[in-house]
């Protein structure tokens, strides 16, 4: 009887049904579906740190991270290989580098980067550049002359595939070691900042190029999923000595994680800002309604309808105005992310996306927790706050009422 009765009172004034309802189907909305959209940015913040030579976890000689020289680099490696193989789960892959800072030239430019010695057949299993490659070919083990560069390195040196590029770094003697490479290949990332810092080649060719034999910088892998990623370090750390360090992912992009935490609390800023707004425009519209209706709850109080029946009453109205709200609002925001399935692309602000760490393109991601949070939120509050007008209503008198005119 009670909804029934309310039912019947939320459509008595259509207009302003309507207009409460909208509120909460706005709010509702936006905060399923920006909320997909900020965790869409922030998974491929962490997809693009990850893959762009991060990995879940890498190891290290300690020290190299403070000072990433070749004298930093491992020497004895038999040690984290055979732990490696021993104590990492089922699906985890791993490789080794050597990574150095370098300056590449040609005829005309010159510029500092990044150079990677990579086992290509490992590699391509464990970060972007097995499946980034976009002219030439991709390296092979038997190629000591191949390298591979980034799409926006290419058109900074005014260069293409098949010429030379002399790359210059220091050895383990500290002299400087150059030598000449061919460019047999040309990848594009998803920021153009990487395009512009690494440069590939193979990991026989690098020891040979800065003179260390049979060693590495560093160790990277992927494991199947991200939540074992706390355990296999635990693991790690205990078979390796203390001249090793094995740090996670979020360890070696603070920023990232930085910015992982801020776009949490503009999440919860919003939710915030959303439900201020919808509050007071339910709080207002319902108000004018129990006013409007004075005489009548007086008249149910002089025939002896208890106070408590009338919170009720108010309550379960606000109720079928919520539900409705909510199930809209759901409706719509899941219409509005599957209409962005195919990714909304930034290519146009791509530089300021970029100094972001953003990805060039942003594809929604629908967090179940999210989408209970922002409906609890305005289902749970919105009843709260309409508890007030429910309780004015319940406060009149007969006499009060009867004397509005």
């Amino acid at each position: 009887m009670i909804f029934q009765l309310a039912w019947r009172n939320i459509w008595r004034n259509p207009r302003r049904t309507v207009v409460i309802s909208t509120a909460v189907v706005i709010g509702v909305w936006s905060m399923v579906f920006l909320g997909a959209l900020m965790r869409g940015i922030s998974d491929g913040m962490i997809r693009n740190g990850i893959a762009a030579m991060t990995g879940h976890i890498q190891i290290h000689r300690a020290g190299y991270r403070a000072d990433p020289v070749i004298e930093n680099s491992m020497v004895d490696t038999e040690i984290v290989e055979s732990a490696l193989d021993k104590s990492l789960p089922s699906g985890a892959w791993w490789t080794r580098r050597i990574r150095v800072n370098a300056v590449a030239a040609n005829a005309r430019h010159s510029a500092g980067v990044t150079l990677v010695g990579v086992e290509p057949d490992w590699e391509a299993r464990v970060s972007f550049i097995g499946n980034a490659v976009t002219q030439g070919r991709y390296l092979s083990p038997d190629d000591p002359r191949g390298i591979i560069v980034g799409e926006a390195l290419l058109d900074k040196f005014e260069t293409r595939l098949g010429r030379k590029l002399i790359v210059m770094s220091q050895d383990t003697d500290k002299e400087i070691a150059s030598r000449a490479f061919r460019i047999v290949g040309v990848f594009q990332a998803e920021m153009e900042a990487t395009e512009k810092e690494f440069v590939f080649i193979n990991l026989p060719a690098a020891r040979k190029l800065v003179k260390l034999d049979g060693g590495c910088s560093e160790y990277a892998m992927i494991l199947p999923d991200d939540k074992t990623v706390p355990n296999t370090i635990r693991v790690l750390k205990e078979k390796f000595p203390e001249d090793l360090e094995v740090v996670a992912w979020n360890e070696l992009l603070p920023l990232l994680t930085a910015y992982l935490g801020i776009m949490d609390g503009f999440i919860a800023i919003w939710y915030v800002v959303v439900f201020v707004a919808m509050g007071f425009g339910i709080v207002n519209t319902t108000l004018m309604a129990v006013f409007e209706r004075m005489r009548e709850f007086g008249l149910m109080k002089a025939l002896g309808m208890k106070p408590w029946w009338i919170v009720r009453d108010v309550l379960m109205e606000s109720f079928i105005l919520l539900l409705m709200g909510m199930v809209i609002g759901n409706v719509l925001g899941v219409a509005s992310i599957q209409a962005l399935s195919g990714g909304l692309n930034l290519t146009a602000f791509a530089e300021g996306a970029e100094y972001a760490g953003m990805s060039r393109i942003i594809f929604p991601s629908l967090y179940a927790r999210d989408v209970f949070l922002a409906n609890a939120v305005v289902f749970g509050l919105g009843l709260l706050i309409s508890l007030y007008p429910a309780v004015k209503a319940a406060r009149f008198t007969p006499v009060e009422a009867m004397a509005r005119n």
